[in-house]
């Protein structure tokens, strides 16, 4: 409900700022609102060749193509007049994110259809698991700490095994299958909620948590990086685990605290410290790699693991195939039974998510977010804020609202300032150390028809803050 009325709000003060810009000419035009692609130029105007300033008429009959340049000073883009069947377009800069119609196209070939991929194949996978035993056997080890951190969650529940997995996944960045996973823990969340629109405490410590994104493995970033020859693309990695892994205590704080968790269990301090000492130990063996280590390391690790985790779940269901035969079912059928219903949520989810990127890409063309992003930066320059940091903020700005948006922003920073700036730096760490809040909500929340949220956005965004101001210092401590 609050999410909904939350891109109401977006929706209309874009459309109504649009409407705003055309009367007075400082945007662009619905053609290309609805229509323009990424970095297409955009076309202020179209007029006739006597209402052009009589210096341009005259230059653009003579130019080659009959196409004019001006180049106007560094802090405006250059306007472009191309004059053809009697008129002139007038263009000046690019489009900063593709129009609605683009976007409903992108949105079901690039980003829908893979999903659904993804989806399809993991919940095949856990589909094995689930009929192999394999699952409950991990809910069992698991269940005394889960049951902490989810009171409301019965012992040995499946959904304990579908949340591991997930945030096994996300540690090792691989986002292909954390969304199956954490899907499927949705699902099984949904099954012991007693109010089936409304969501749980469960549901809300579960996606807080995931949404924190701890992550070690940062294979994404340091990819950009390497194209952006960085002298070290991993050299953010361990920024980025220290900031995502704050991230995460203070989203298990604040709604712990919130839900009046018991933090004086023992099994769960013993947990945590585990956790804690883990990622302290994984933080001083790859600091001690050298430059070729951390990229073979980094760019390894999570294949590998991954690799293994299919290997192994398809040797153990052929292994327990009486299991199978009990469930009067085969392996191999078992698996299309998984993948079928994984098709199934990614159909189901895919409204909820075409209607938050076209808001998003109405939101960005009118020119709106750019004018509050400048706002923001201008009020940071004025408290003393250092520029380079200030640079980087339209990545922290952008990322809880589209993980693409801000991966724009983070390499155009790259290419701007240098892969080697503070600013390339700390906007690398502003896109690893948090999720797309918005697109996480959407997907997750859509995939079990929940239309109240609750507390649970707020939560999100103030660990996204708080993920964007540690970020800002251990980008200034290490570099």
């Amino acid at each position: 409900m609050v999410l909904s009325r939350f891109w109401l709000v977006i929706f209309i003060s874009s459309i109504v700022f649009v409407v705003v810009s055309l009367f007075t000419g400082n945007s662009y035009t619905i053609d290309y609102t609805l229509n323009g692609k990424k970095d297409d130029p955009i076309l202020l105007s179209e007029k006739y060749i006597h209402q052009v300033p009589a210096f341009i008429k005259d230059s653009i009959k003579k130019a080659p193509d009959q196409t004019m340049i001006i180049n106007r000073d560094t802090l405006n883009a250059d306007t472009t007049y191309v004059y053809k069947n009697k008129t002139v377009k007038i263009f000046s800069g690019v489009q900063k994110s593709d129009g609605l119609l683009p976007t409903c196209k992108s949105t079901l070939v690039d980003l829908i259809l893979p999903l659904i991929a993804y989806l399809a194949f993991f919940c095949g996978l856990m589909e094995l698991l689930i009929i192999s035993g394999a699952s409950e056997r991990l809910a069992k080890v698991l269940s005394p700490v889960f049951v902490k951190v989810f009171p409301s969650i019965p012992k040995n529940h499946p959904s304990i095994s579908y949340m591991t997995l997930n945030f096994a996944a996300n540690f090792l960045g691989l986002d292909s299958a954390a969304t199956p996973f954490g899907l499927k823990a949705m699902e099984s969340l949904q099954e012991i909620n007693p109010e089936k629109d409304k969501a749980s405490d469960a549901q809300i410590m579960f996606m807080c948590l995931h949404a924190s994104g701890l992550t070690l493995i940062a294979t994404s970033i340091i990819g950009y990086r390497a194209a952006a020859n960085a002298t070290n693309p991993a050299d953010v990695m361990l920024p980025c685990i220290i900031t995502s892994f704050i991230g995460t205590i203070a989203a298990f704080l604040i709604v712990g605290i919130k839900q009046k968790i018991n933090f004086k269990s023992a099994s769960l301090v013993v947990s945590l410290m585990a956790l804690i000492a883990a990622i302290v130990g994984l933080l001083m063996y790859v600091n001690h790699l050298d430059l070729i280590g951390k990229n073979y390391f980094t760019s390894n690790l999570s294949a590998l693991i991954l690799v293994v985790i299919i290997v192994a779940t398809l040797i153990l269901s052929f292994v327990k195939e009486k299991k199978f035969a009990e469930a009067k079912t085969t392996v191999f059928e078992a698996f299309v039974s998984g993948a079928n219903n994984g098709v199934k949520t990614g159909v189901t989810i895919f409204p909820y998510v075409l209607g938050m990127l076209v808001a998003i890409s109405l939101f960005r063309n009118s020119g709106l977010f750019e004018i509050i992003s400048n706002w923001i930066a201008y009020a940071f320059s004025n408290m003393g804020v250092n520029k380079e940091i200030t640079d980087a903020l339209p990545v922290a700005m952008l990322r809880p609202f589209s993980s693409a948006g801000s991966r724009g922003f983070l390499i155009d920073s790259m290419n701007t300032f240098g892969a080697d700036s503070l600013t390339g730096r700390l906007s690398s760490i502003f896109q690893c150390s948090a999720e797309s809040t918005f697109y996480v909500i959407a997907v997750y929340f859509g995939s079990v028809n929940i239309k109240n949220t609750r507390y649970a956005l707020g939560t999100m965004l103030l660990v996204d803050l708080i993920c964007v101001i540690t970020a800002i210092f251990v980008a200034s401590w290490f570099f």
